[in-house]
Order: C-alpha cells, then sequence, then structure tokens
C-alpha cells in the first residue's frame, strides 16, 4: 500500500449511501357541492353516488351538509381528479336543468 492510501484511507472501505430525494406529497384538493335554493336532494345524492362513489349514507350525510351549512365536501383528490370531477359534475348537473355548482378548495 502506498503511503498517501495510509494518509487519507482506503476509499474502498467507505460505505458510501446516497441520500435518497425527499418526494413532497402533491397538494390536495377538496371538491365541494354548493348550496343553491332550487337543486332537489335526491339528485346531490344522486351526484355524490354517480360520480364520488358514496354509498347511500354517506350521501345523505354530505347532501345534509350542503343543504344545511352551505356546502359539503365531496371528496379530497388531487388537482388533475379534483378539476376532472369538478366539470363533470357542473356538466352533468346543467344537462339534467340543475344549478347545482361544485367547486374545488385547496385543502
Amino acid at each position: 500500500m502506498a503511503d498517501s492510501d495510509h494518509q487519507h484511507g482506503d476509499l474502498r472501505d467507505l460505505a458510501v449511501e446516497e441520500e435518497r430525494p425527499r418526494l413532497k406529497r402533491p397538494p390536495m384538493y377538496k371538491v365541494v357541492l354548493l348550496n343553491d335554493d332550487y337543486t332537489p336532494m335526491e339528485f346531490v345524492v344522486h351526484i355524490l353516488e354517480y360520480f364520488f362513489d358514496k354509498d347511500r349514507p354517506a350521501a345523505t350525510r354530505i347532501m345534509l351538509a350542503v343543504h344545511t351549512e352551505g356546502k359539503g365536501v365531496a371528496g379530497v383528490y388531487s388537482r388533475d381528479v379534483a378539476e376532472t370531477k369538478v366539470q363533470q359534475v357542473n356538466s352533468y348537473s346543467r344537462q339534467n336543468q340543475h344549478p347545482l355548482m361544485c367547486a374545488m378548495e385547496a385543502e
């Protein structure tokens, strides 16, 4: 072994562990349904079952929150999924002549 290897240590003996990059979770968005005075409660329940895969009791609870609190959270999703859900619900509501509005909010 050369003298320089003794002075600086043998690099082959060093265990080098690469640091894994810390991945930041993407921001999530709440998809909310907003109350209005015209959309039937049953239609809101239908929206929650059809677009958000809620069972009848969960859909009814969210619908009652929309009715009594002014809005209800239908689900929490990544930005792309939330935007798609909002567009689908708003389009479907208009096609069925209901003013129900769906929006997204940062969580």
